[in-house]
């Protein structure tokens, strides 16, 4: 047994535990990550960059289809061999050879092994032979351990072998059919990478899709995977799957049976948090790690659970987000220097809140931030809803033939200033930052008046936005 002292010690080497050790280094730490699969994490090799990746060929197909010139241009089916070779390069081909070099380059140590909390500022790592190595922190332990995707109680889905996320961003086969249970954006994702892909695809969810956010998302993205195709059920309860020689049954709640050769359980995630000795230091396996504003655990002085593992938001980007809070504030308490943990702050994760930003790449993308128009009505809000199609602005029309979509602008007319934006229709991505920065950024509808949007783009929606909200304030 050999032991170890640092002033950080990160269990978890995804991204957002790289941030967190990354900050802390900058700050005169030393810090040592432990991770027991890849250096990288899910985002790097099953989640966000393998799966956009699976999406981004067939999107760029359909973009080129719908504009006359290029259309007539474009023959033949997609190529999936390349589809799924580009995919891989990727995520190196599942190597973290460069990320550990990264780490390297950045003054971070790492061990490789699965960490556990063995007491106040202590970490037993058991690596894979059965050797254990001791590690102890001088000021802080940052769990950053993510989630799993979670498999529904449905009566034989565990026994049925589902896929996960996991398998539907690494296979190396596309299968003839898959069955997608989940309507969240795991299951409209992957609904719309693997009908790009060429397999028969059905989407079975309880309620609508996208829940949670505006409801003409969730109603224009059913209507865009029908569109290519997808057999999209709302409103469905799965009763019962079983798997066979040919492949999988699903027993919807009429008794309809749905036959597919896999089936997908998109049903959420759950804290990665079962075997990781929460309870040496008085916390509950299997939840996740509830913190204050810093991402400090409330009650102690040195643990900090940051991304996916504390609950807040679900999100890389949010994580990273957290993590540089994180890491921060770890330096600065370690060095005795100033906290800056007032709203908005150096070392505080606010947007959480109230500011964060998605974008689902379905069929058609939806892109989103801040609150629904229900949900500044829930929070007590004083607002105003803008709805434009987004069909009608010139630079829509010039992206692709048919532009369809819709955009919505949610005001706080107490202060007149935007409280969430969403935009759904193809190719609109990178709109988010705009609106992002408004609301982060508590920006008067008067003064961004004067943000002019350049002529012809996608970017003019906001003039189109702010005249319609002048309109109906008259």
């Amino acid at each position: 047994m050999t032991q170890d002292e640092y002033d950080l010690i990160v269990l978890g080497g995804g991204p957002v535990g790289e941030n967190v050790a990354d900050r802390a280094v900058q700050g005169g730490l030393s810090a040592i990550i432990v991770e027991s699969e890849l250096v990288g994490g899910e985002c790097s090799y099953w989640a966000c960059m393998p799966s956009k990746a699976l999406l981004r060929s067939a999107q760029a197909l359909r973009a080129a289809q719908h504009v006359g010139g290029a259309a007539e241009a474009v023959s033949g089916p997609l190529d999936v061999r390349a589809v799924l070779a580009r995919r891989n390069s990727f995520t190196s081909d599942w190597s973290d050879d460069g990320q550990v070099a990264w780490l390297q380059s950045a003054g971070i140590d790492l061990v490789r092994g699965h960490g556990r909390l063995s007491g106040e500022r202590e970490v037993t790592v058991t690596d894979a032979d059965g050797t254990t190595r001791v590690l102890t922190a001088r000021h802080a332990v940052a769990v950053s351990t993510g989630t799993d995707a979670a498999i529904a109680p449905i009566p034989g889905l565990a026994d049925a072998r589902p896929w996960t996320s996991r398998d539907a961003t690494s296979a190396q086969e596309i299968p003839e059919s898959l069955a997608i249970i989940g309507g969240g954006v795991v299951g409209v994702e992957m609904a719309t990478a693997y009908a790009g892909l060429g397999a028969a695809v059905t989407l079975i969810a309880r309620g609508e899709l996208l829940t949670g956010m505006e409801p003409f998302a969730g109603e224009r993205v059913a209507a865009g995977l029908r569109d290519l195709g997808v057999d999209v059920r709302t409103g469905v309860s799965t009763t019962k799957v079983s798997r066979g020689a040919d492949g999988v049954t699903i027993v919807v709640g009429d008794g309809e049976e749905i036959h597919a050769a896999e089936v997908l359980a998109a049903t959420g995630r759950t804290p990665r948090s079962a075997d990781i000795g929460l309870e040496t230091v008085g916390l509950e396996p299997g939840r996740y790690i509830a913190t204050d504003d810093t991402l400090r655990v409330p009650g102690s002085d040195w643990l900090y659970a940051v991304g996916d593992i504390n609950g807040r938001v679900l999100l890389t980007h949010e994580g990273k987000y957290q993590a540089r809070a994180a890491g921060d504030v770890i330096a600065a308490r370690a060095n005795g220097e100033d906290v800056d943990d007032a709203a908005w702050g150096r070392h505080v994760a606010t947007a959480d809140h109230a500011a964060v930003p998605q974008v689902v790449f379905g069929e058609p993308e939806v892109a989103s931030v801040g609150l629904t128009a229900k949900a500044a009505e829930d929070a007590g809000h004083s607002i105003r809803v803008v709805d434009y199609d987004l069909g009608g602005v010139a630079g829509a029309s010039l992206r692709e033939d048919g532009y369809s979509g819709q955009a919505r602008m949610v005001v706080d007319t107490d202060r007149d200033v935007i409280l969430g934006v969403t935009f759904v229709g193809p190719d609109l991505a990178d709109l988010l930052h705009a609106a992002t920065v408004a609301i982060v950024g508590e920006v008067p509808i008067s003064r961004l008046w004067h943000a002019v949007p350049s002529y012809p783009t996608v970017s003019e929606i906001w003039l189109r936005l702010l005249e319609t909200y002048g309109r109906e304030s008259a």
